[in-house]
């Protein structure tokens, strides 16, 4: 499978936290997030879910035209405000320079996140969102 997510970038990079272990025994233990890409007539749209590892809900997504920073920003922002996790949740994503971005890591620290990013081009470190994103473009696309 081909990776589209650019990790030639400035930022830091998290361990793996998960090393493919998706199981949490409380909501808001684990979240993962990932983009992906939906074709339509008039260009590429950009989906970013946030899933809850232990419930399988999706806790935050947006859909916009361009795959910024910002998209994951107001992802989790919509996360944040659905659902209010109390304790330290480990937030997993790619190595994507939108996660790794300065502005993001920040707000995650703001809410005490622990944070885990998958190793390099190896998408099935990320399978849960990856299997929903795949659940969503075979029933659409």
């Amino acid at each position: 499978m081909q990776s589209h997510t650019n990790s030639n970038h400035p930022y830091n990079v998290y361990s793996n936290l998960l090393k493919q272990n998706f199981q949490a025994t409380v909501p808001n233990e684990v979240w993962m997030a990932d983009i992906t890409y939906i074709p339509t007539d008039e260009g590429w749209l950009y989906l970013l879910s946030a899933i809850d590892l232990y419930t399988r809900k999706i806790v935050g997504w947006y859909i916009d035209i361009r795959m910024t920073k910002e998209l994951v920003i107001k992802t989790l922002q919509r996360a944040l405000n659905s659902e209010k996790p109390t304790g330290r949740v480990i937030h997993h994503s790619d190595r994507g320079s939108q996660y790794a971005s300065n502005d993001y890591q920040r707000l995650l620290q703001e809410h005490h996140f622990q944070v885990s990013m998958s190793r390099r081009g190896n998408c099935y470190d990320n399978a849960c969102i990856e299997s929903f994103h795949s659940l969503i473009k075979k029933e659409f696309i």
